[in-house]
């Protein structure tokens, strides 16, 4: 199966989910991103707000009082410094978005990325809705080196994706039942 019909089996599994369903698979998830070290240790993390029936990670909200959440400029994300008290605008794919004049951040003021995905395999590598938006960030110089977990429903969690040669393996995938170090991180910590 390639890319474009894994998207939509997925996004049509993911649609599906009841209002209850998409609540309780939310929350675990959150419980089970706030166990693990790489957001514990985080000070700085940047995370997205749940469009179309993606994990909702506003559990995650009190967990601190600084985020940075993504605002789409032209084909790239701008990441700006959010406080959940402070209000969101829909942007350019009514998704919810910080103010354009709230402070930016650099690469070198994040320590963790939580990247939306609409399937993650055991490698790390993501399957997104197909924009690149991601993957020109996560490719950039400064971006390259910042961990990233990989958001999904354990539904979507595979044991392969088809690859391109752009495509960048993420550091951990959280899902709803589980947390895990991509293969390719257990081999780095291991060296």
């Amino acid at each position: 199966m390639n890319k474009r019909q894994l998207r939509k089996q997925l996004l049509l599994a993911r649609e599906s989910l009841s209002v209850a369903d998409l609540k309780v698979k939310s929350d675990r998830l959150c419980q089970n991103l706030k166990q693990a070290p790489l957001f514990q240790q985080a000070q700085t993390i940047l995370a997205y707000w749940s469009h179309r029936q993606e994990p909702d990670l506003s559990l995650l909200w009190a967990e601190r009082e600084v985020w940075g959440l993504p605002r789409t400029v032209g084909q790239s994300l701008c990441w700006h410094v959010w406080n959940p008290s402070e209000p969101l605008q829909k942007g350019k794919y009514g998704i919810f978005e910080p103010d354009p004049d709230a402070p930016v951040l650099q690469p070198q003021d994040v320590d963790l990325i939580l990247v939306p995905a609409v399937g993650c395999d055991r490698q790390g590598y993501r399957l997104g809705y197909g924009g690149g938006y991601y993957d020109r960030l996560l490719s950039s110089e400064g971006w390259q080196d910042i961990p990233t977990i990989g958001i999904i429903f354990d539904f979507a969690w595979l044991e392969q994706l088809p690859v391109d040669e752009w495509d960048i393996p993420l550091k951990g995938v959280c899902s709803d039942r589980q947390f895990n170090l991509t293969l390719e991180a257990q081999r780095v910590q291991l060296m």
